[in-house]
């Protein structure tokens, strides 16, 4: 009797260890073998959300919540800065559709497995579906098409911010790209030096007056601080006399006579060329248009300080971007430093 009881003992004690081998939701927990997999792969599941929410400008150009997919598989890119902020974050294969560029650093993009989805100014609709993508990046030119757009998937709408800069500004996007992948690590080691290259800048702007602008159609349009090559005069730190403050140059800028620049005479004009830029066939180049006999007069022209943007597409179409950023510091200290 004491032997069927003690062999009864035995057996209970084995089926309690067995049970005590698995949990009530499957997973399984260390063995002598050291077997933790399962339950190190339920804890990652557990840990990673589907979606995380960021802050992007909506159809209005608000900033506003947005809920996005967390670490998006497929890509659809409208703008061109979001785009370079992709790949400089390792991130680009996932790119399933992307808009046409010229820009050289981003024609890995520009091939038959990726689709064409129309411009920066002007999405394809049908391409930007059948692409079916996760999550959707435009820029300014597209907001008319949020609504449109957010339609086939949630729209990352980013632009760059005139009151804190176009450096802090790509700081800011990269940021916010980066949270969407968990690389926010990435982020400062991607901005590395802008910061002290703007100080180098600085010393030559200093005391400095300027006229800022753009050539487009045989004219030549002046810009204030509240767009397009603001980081002259924001960041760089040029005196930008070319407007008042409070005259709006966010688009294509207000076009200026030359009588108007001789008046006011700056140390420096720096010049982008939108026709350029944008492949305008059979426009008048930039330097036809600003050396004529009153251009030639001016303190900046007789003293080599006339400057043309080197690299106008980047200006012009793709501002915001870390090597945009990196190629536009570069046409200042090459003709500053």
């Amino acid at each position: 009797m004491k032997r069927i009881l003690s062999a009864m003992l035995i057996l209970a004690m084995a089926a309690g260890m067995v049970a005590c081998g698995s949990t009530d939701n499957g997973s399984a927990v260390t063995t002598a073998g050291g077997q933790t997999e399962q339950t190190e792969q339920t804890e990652q599941t557990d840990q990673t959300p589907e979606t995380i929410t960021i802050q992007s400008l909506n159809a209005s150009k608000e900033t506003a919540d947005l809920e996005v997919p967390y670490n998006p598989e497929r890509i659809a890119i409208l703008d061109m800065a979001s785009l370079d902020i992709l790949d400089a974050l390792g991130v680009g294969d996932r790119v399933v559709g992307t808009a046409d560029t010229s820009l050289e650093y981003l024609q890995d993009y520009i091939n038959d497995d990726i689709a064409n989805l129309g411009t920066i100014k002007e999405a394809d609709l049908e391409a930007v579906m059948a692409c079916e993508p996760d999550v959707i990046f435009i820029g300014g030119r597209l907001s008319s098409s949020y609504d449109a757009l957010s339609e086939i998937a949630p729209v990352v709408y980013l632009a760059t911010d005139v009151e804190i800069g176009v450096v802090e500004s790509v700081r800011k996007n990269a940021t916010t790209i980066a949270s969407m992948f968990g690389l926010e690590d990435k982020v400062e080691e991607l901005m590395t030096d802008f910061s002290a290259r703007i100080d180098e800048l600085k010393t030559v702007s200093e005391g400095k007056t300027a006229i800022v602008g753009m050539c487009t159609s045989g004219s030549f349009n002046v810009l204030g601080n509240d767009g397009r090559c603001s980081i002259i005069g924001v960041e760089v730190g040029f005196e930008n006399i070319g407007v008042d403050a409070d005259i709006d140059t966010s688009t294509h800028g207000n076009e200026a006579s030359f009588e108007f620049i001789v008046e006011k005479n700056p140390d420096y004009i720096f010049v982008m060329d939108r026709d350029a830029a944008i492949g305008t066939d059979g426009a008048q180049l930039a330097k036809d248009i600003m050396e004529n006999e009153l251009g030639m007069g001016t303190d900046a022209y007789i003293n080599g300080n006339l400057i043309y943007l080197e690299h106008p597409a980047v200006w012009y179409t793709a501002e915001g971007g870390i090597t945009a950023l990196d190629i536009m510091l570069s046409d200042l200290e090459s003709e500053l430093l």
